[in-house]
């Protein structure tokens, strides 16, 4: 991958879309129409909004070039055989989530 093509094929299009988003959770802000943030009963609609709000204006959801290319490269290699997936079945999920001990409290 050039630069060229990191910048106009990822880049510009990921920000655009983040300054959208922005846009869009700015003005639900603005016209009151941040009923849909909530998603607990308990939630409460307008300081959901504004906290998607601000974290998206200081969230950078690009990733770097290198490991953009690395990922182009293993997936070539998962293509071509040359790398083994191990598949993971719901009861592997659960397993590891009962060695974890991750669950609702």
């Amino acid at each position: 991958m050039t630069n060229l093509q990191y910048i106009f094929t990822y880049l510009i299009p990921t920000g655009i879309r983040e300054l959208g988003n922005n846009f869009r959770m700015w003005k639900d802000l603005m016209t009151g129409n941040y009923a849909d943030y909530a998603l607990l009963k308990e939630d409460d609609p307008f300081e959901e909004c504004r906290n998607w709000f601000f974290y998206g204006i200081n969230a950078d959801e690009t990733y770097p070039k290198e490991f953009l290319e690395y990922l182009q490269e293993l997936c070539d290699r998962i293509d071509k055989g040359e790398e083994k997936l191990i598949p993971v079945t719901i009861e592997d999920l659960r397993e590891i989530e009962e060695l974890l001990d991750v669950g609702e409290d």
